[in-house]
């Protein structure tokens, strides 16, 4: 064995790394509800108020015609993907 490498050896963590964290933890899923159908056809305004009357913890996201989102599910957002006309394109839900 090199010096060098002996010395790298001796630097680095002999304990194993945390386990990673689950992306989802569906153990406790959210209570409630996780979808509004009911509001595809409404305004992103009154779309976003019926929401928050049930859960004003969520945030809301609006998302105009056209657009490009992440891919990332977050249980603390709901997304309101739009039509030109400004009105629900897609059934709202968590994610």
């Amino acid at each position: 064995m090199s010096e060098d490498s002996k010395k790298l050896s001796d630097e680095l963590p002999t304990e194993s790394p945390p386990a990673p964290l689950p992306i989802l933890d569906w153990s406790s899923p959210p209570a409630g509800k996780m979808s509004w159908p009911e509001l595809l056809g409404v305004t992103a305004e009154e779309a976003e108020r019926k929401i928050k009357e049930e859960k004003p913890e969520l945030k809301i996201h609006t998302i105009p015609p056209n657009s490009m989102v992440t891919m990332d599910y977050r249980l603390d957002r709901v997304r309101l993907f739009l039509d030109e006309s400004g009105k629900v394109a897609q059934e709202p839900r968590l994610g």
